[in-house]
């Protein structure tokens, strides 16, 4: 089973290989997603990481608070965001 991870206070500097590297001190990375401006491609500061469960554990209480290329981490587990029915956004249309 693996959990994922919320990464927030990144670095705009911060690499997908970078946040690899640091969490598997903790355990097994199975995939890391760093979120980009959809505009300009900058780092948005935040990310999310997928670990086996004892390694995600282990990395949220290691790495929540500790810096990290000058930032202090927030690092907690994922919540699921509910995603919306999409289709008619204005109201209704005769």
């Amino acid at each position: 089973m693996s959990k994922k991870l919320y990464v927030g206070n990144l670095s705009f500097n911060s690499t997908e290989d970078d946040i690899r590297t640091q969490f598997s001190n903790y355990g097994e990375v199975i995939s890391v997603n760093l979120i980009t401006d959809r505009e300009t491609g900058r780092l948005r500061g935040f990310g999310f990481v997928e670990m086996d469960d004892e390694g995600a554990r282990a990395a949220i209480a290691g790495m929540d608070g500790q810096d990290f290329g000058g930032r202090n981490l927030k690092v907690n587990e994922a919540e699921d965001k509910p995603r919306s029915g999409g289709g008619n956004r204005g109201g209704s249309r005769w």
